[in-house]
């Protein structure tokens, strides 16, 4: 199992661990049992970011997106709430409730909006609803200075901060919450700063990515992806991942499993080898969208709106295991991570490289559609 190597007397970690918990009935889950999944594997963090996502959390505003917002100061919210009211009408508005905690620090203004388009101003221009409040959210998060909106779905959210997982777990007092999907991820940043906006997980609308690994194809990823009218302002690669999945799925139409086939493609010599239609289907994301293709050792756990994606890059070079009990769903870097919330399950196992691991709500209990899928 990956995670920790011993070599002498030190313990080396190998990189960020990433968990998630998936309910297939929906039956709601206590955000205290991602917290605990993540305690394990705490040598894999170094305290300068974690995070958690959570879905079904807000049932009470399910028809609303949920925003929540970092603000430097006072002038940053003042700039970006004067922006929303002009585009949007708000249902609530309030402080994110936290607990003090010596661990956690700096702390920005954090507060969550529950908007609904103005409809006659997204109609004047001309743009879907996914599409409208996805563009609001990127001005906000690249012009309005000192402002990052760092969720904008449906009846979920993202909480995240400069600490250990478990800290900011207790920090956003996720106890107080249930969801039927949560995922997790604690940081271990190598190469770029550890600050609020750049914990995981990042999200666009209602995709949510947490990552373990590092994205050596980023300039090409990003600069590919600003094309399409994104800006990655975060300071580190999983942003670009993020937008990619956002692209992929909602404005090209492509399925989760299309886009794995993008992300995470086969080696020429592996399509190839494929009998067809599948050969022609690989070869043509392969040439289509070969510039989104993200190397590097990399597992990602996907969250979007009735379901989970997980995925690790074509080698494996990153861990992850799948464990399933009954109707639920555990995914991690680590097998420990799992076995702490559920000591018995009914298998556990690990993905192949580059094989997409999809779980989704049972038909009879699906609310919603991801957007594009």
């Amino acid at each position: 199992m990956r995670g920790i190597h011993d070599e002498g007397s030190e313990r080396i970690p190998s990189g960020c661990a990433i968990s998630s918990i998936f309910s297939k009935s929906g039956k709601p889950i206590n955000g205290e049992r991602i917290i605990h999944s993540m305690a394990p594997m705490h040598d894999r963090s170094n305290g300068l970011g974690g995070g958690f996502a959570g879905y079904g959390i807000y049932p009470q505003h399910k028809d609303d997106y949920a925003f929540h917002v970092f603000y430097d100061h006072s002038k940053a919210q003042n700039a970006c709430e004067s922006f929303l009211k002009e585009r949007f009408c708000f249902a609530a508005s309030e402080q994110i409730p936290t607990r003090k905690l010596s661990a956690i620090t700096q702390e920005p203004i954090s507060m969550r909006y529950f908007l609904r388009p103005l409809y006659r101003r997204m109609e004047d221009l001309q743009l879907d609803e996914s599409e409208y409040v996805a563009r609001c959210v990127l001005h906000i998060n690249a012009q309005i200075d000192g402002a990052y909106v760092f969720s904008s779905g449906k009846n979920m959210g993202v909480f995240k901060a400069v600490g250990f997982p478990e800290d900011v777990g207790r920090y956003y007092r996720l106890e107080e919450y249930e969801g039927y999907c949560w995922t997790a991820h604690g940081r271990y940043p190598t190469n770029t700063p550890g600050w609020w906006g750049g914990a995981h997980p990042f999200a666009l609308l209602d995709t949510t990515v947490v990552h373990n690994g590092e994205i050596s194809s980023y300039d090409a990823n990003r600069r590919t992806i600003e094309m399409f009218g994104y800006a990655c302002t975060l300071k580190t690669d999983t942003e670009a991942i993020t937008y990619i999945i956002d692209y992929l799925t909602r404005k090209c139409g492509l399925t989760l499993s299309e886009t794995a086939g993008v992300i995470a493609a086969p080696f020429w010599s592996t399509i190839t080898a494929m009998p067809e239609p599948a050969r022609s289907q690989a070869a043509y994301l392969r040439h289509a969208f070969s510039s989104l293709l993200i190397t590097g050792p990399f597992s990602i756990i996907v969250g979007f709106t009735g379901g989970l994606m997980a995925l690790n890059d074509r080698l494996k070079l990153r861990s992850m295991v799948v464990g399933e009990k009954g109707d639920m769903v555990y995914i991690a870097s680590e097998e420990c991570a799992i076995r702490v919330i559920e000591p018995e399950p009914d298998r556990i196992w690990s993905p192949a490289g580059g094989q997409p691991v999809i779980i989704t709500l049972d038909k009879s209990c699906q609310g919603g559609d991801h957007h594009g899928l």
